[in-house]
């Protein structure tokens, strides 16, 4: 009776054993399908970013005083003229 566990046990093994093989074999053949996939789709699709104009008349940052001033209005709880009062809120 022993010698017939035995034999189960190593013929279970051994369909395990290809079992995980052909899983391995299916998961590189699917990380290599992604991998092309990504690349068409990076080559298709443009960035969501747009790229920067060049003009003339860049933005220019604010000034250090302005930034102080804004930030002690922001702390006073005052409205700045931007502000309309009507925020939306979303959760």
């Amino acid at each position: 009776m022993s010698n017939n566990r035995v034999e189960q046990l190593e013929s279970t093994v051994a369909e395990l054993e290809s079992t995980v093989t052909g899983l391995t074999e299916e998961l590189i053949e699917a990380k290599e399908r992604i991998r092309v996939l990504e690349a068409e789709l990076d080559a298709e699709t443009p960035t969501r970013v747009p790229e920067r104009r060049e003009s003339e008349d860049e933005t220019t940052e604010a000034a250090p005083d302005e930034v102080a001033e804004a930030a002690a209005n922001a702390e006073a709880g005052e409205e700045t003229e931007d502000s309309r009062g009507d925020d939306i809120i979303v959760a």
